[in-house]
This record gives C-alpha cells, structure tokens and sequence, in this order.
C-alpha cells in the first residue's frame, strides 16, 4: 500500500495536465462518484463483492475525456478464511458519441492502472502483490442537468502479470464543478429578424411606398423605381436617360416629337407631274415651317388616284413628290438632305376612287413635317 499511493498520485496529476490543449478549449470536469460489483478471475480464489470508488473527469473536447479513478473492495476468499483489501488507481481514455448537451451519452473507455490485492484480516503468504491491469468498456452518461448526471459503466480487466481477467460493473452519480469555453471565440450574437419584404426590393415594406416593384429593378430609400433624369419615366424604361429638365417625353422617356401633317391639293394634269402656280402659297407654308426650325424635316407624300395600272400609279406618285421636292430645295432654298420624297401610288386613298371628286382628292400631296412642340 505505501508503494502504491505515491505512483497513485503521479496518475492524477497526469490526468489532469496530460493534454495540452486542453488549455485552450476546456469544456466540463466531473466528480464520478460511484457503487457497483467486481467479478474476479478464478485463478484469484475471490468472492463477487461489492465495490465503491470515485473518479475525476476531464473532458476538454466535445467527444474526449481524460479520468482518474479510484475504486476499492473487501471480497471474500472462497476456498479459506478472511477476506481482501482490494484497491486500484487507474487513468481511462473516454470517447463520447455525443456533446455535453446531449440527454444521452454513450462512451467507449479504455485504460490502464495498479492494482493491490492485500491479505486482510488473514495473513497468508502470497496474497499481497500488486498488479497492472488494462481495461476495455463503456457506459452511458444521462444529463439530468447541466450540473448533475448519471452514469452506468461495465468494464473487462486484464491482470497483465499473472494473465488474470476480471470485471466490474457499476453506478454513479456525476456533478459537473467546472465549466468554461477558454479561449473559444464566445457564439455570435443571433442575426435580428428581418423585416418583411414582399416585392423582395431591400426595402421593407413598413417603409415600400411602391409595394409591387419588378423583380431586379433599382430602387431609392424608399423602394420606388429610380427616375435619374427626372422626366417622369422610371430608369428601366427610359430609352433616353438624359433628358434636359423640363422636357416633355414619351412613355420611352424621349422628346416628345409632334408629326404635323400638311396636305397639298396640288391638282395635277392626268399623267403629269406638273404643278400649277396657284399652289406655290401652299408649298410656301411647307418652307416657312421648316425655316422656322432648321431641325425640322420633312417627307414629301405623292398619291394617285386607282385609274391606270398599280405600276404606272407608283411611278407617278413618285414623280409628283418628287417635283415638290424640287420645288422646295430650288425656289425656297431648303437643304436637299432636309426633303425625302416618297410614292405611294394609289395605296393611301383619302376619299372613294368611284367618284370623280373622290378621285380629284386622291391625286395629292401630302408634307409629313416632324416638328417639335
């Protein structure tokens, strides 16, 4: 016994400091006291006896666990009389299947430690030795709470130096005295709730004030589609981005641009392309508006009526708007590029080709002028 209590201290100071880093994350220490019932090898001539002992735990990862236990015993011989002082200090290994916080534990163990049979109350030579033995086993760990746990454990020893195996099976009840995360960065703090977002814009909808905005558009503060410009028209759909302030847009966010039609009734001789003097004030007009604004452009429009051939009609159309054309550019000075002439035969009627009057309206020309307002 004196031998043996000095290596009995060795072992627990082991446990305790053996892993390093442990230092750095150490999560729970248990005191594991505990009952239970030994079984010894027949080669020892023992009774079963009850048991008692207690262990210190260190488990400094979530599934690894470093114990120092002590246990001790009076069993019965059985082929003489008296009993014997049993007493063991061992240092086990434990593997958890789980987390502390889990409400059940089961472990796998295995260790290694000295044991002392002494003779007892009878004295006969040969019953004090002592003895290395291994382990193998486990048991479960059930969390009653964060500080107190019970546990059952069921091991097989093996008697290194005389080739002995014996078993013990115990009880327990653990307390937990010692908990802290070390160095572990502390669990961050839970995300706030985020607030609702229908139309998913980042805006939420306590503050949308365009609850239904399209899917990828961009927004302001207050979830409405943004307007650069100014103009009226929402960014995704503004085909001019720039407009000046103040500008009147379409729905395409561009310069609103007003087609001002002004129709000539330039009669014309059957088959001519001639035009009479008395409709020179009306082609004046034509050039007025468009010295008016040097932008301004201007398509010339000739038309027939349906008498002749389709062909023979679009060639006459197109000589018709041509000689206003020519009128425009030579007597009234208009840039050539500012004038298009274009023939439309006798496919844009504006009256009944069935009637002499009908037919009078449709030899016309029309200038198509794009004027802004």
């Amino acid at each position: 016994m004196k031998t043996m209590r000095p290596f009995g201290v060795a072992l627990l100071a082991a446990a305790i400091s053996a892993p390093a880093i442990a230092q750095e994350k150490i999560q729970t220490i248990y005191l594991n006291p505990f009952v239970g019932y030994q079984y010894f090898d027949d080669k020892r001539d023992l009774d079963e006896e009850f048991t008692w002992g207690a262990g210190l735990e260190y488990r400094f990862l979530p599934q690894w666990a470093v114990e120092a236990v002590y246990s001790r015993s009076e069993p019965d011989r059985k082929n003489a009389s008296g009993d014997v002082d049993f007493e063991e200090i061992r240092v086990d290994g434990l593997y958890y299947f789980g987390s502390q916080n889990d409400k059940v534990n089961p472990y796998l163990a295995a260790g290694i430690g000295h044991a002392d049979f002494d003779g007892g109350t009878v004295r006969t030579p040969g019953t004090e030795h002592d003895e290395t033995r291994v382990n193998l086993g486990g048991g479960i760990r059930y969390n009653l709470t964060d500080m107190v746990s019970l546990r059952g454990d069921l091991r097989a020893f093996h008697g290194i130096d005389e080739s002995t195996f014996d078993a013990q099976v115990s009880a327990g009840i653990s307390l937990a005295f010692n908990r802290t995360t070390g160095k572990s960065e502390p669990a961050p703090a839970p995300a706030p709730a985020r607030e609702a977002d229908s139309d998913g814009d980042g805006v939420p909808d306590s503050r949308d004030q365009c609850p239904n905005t399209v899917a990828g558009a961009e927004v302001d503060r207050d979830g409405c589609e943004l307007d650069s410009d100014g103009d009226g028209v929402v960014n995704r759909l503004d085909e001019c981005p720039n407009t000046a302030p103040g500008t009147k847009v379409d729905a395409t966010g561009c310069e609103v641009v007003t087609i001002e039609t002004i129709t000539l009734y330039i009669t014309f001789p059957i088959e001519s392309a001639e035009i009479a003097p008395e409709f020179d004030d009306d082609i004046r007009k034509v050039a007025d508006a468009m010295k008016d604004d040097e932008e301004v452009s201007v398509e010339i429009a000739g038309h027939t009526d349906s008498t002749g051939s389709s062909d023979f009609n679009q060639k006459l159309s197109e000589r018709r708007a041509q000689a206003v054309a020519d009128r425009l550019v030579e007597r009234h000075a208009i840039d050539r590029s500012r004038v298009t002439p274009v023939g439309y035969g006798e496919l844009e009627p504006i009256a009944s080709n069935d009637t002499a009057d009908g037919r009078n309206k449709n030899r016309r020309v029309e200038a198509r002028l794009q004027v802004r307002r």
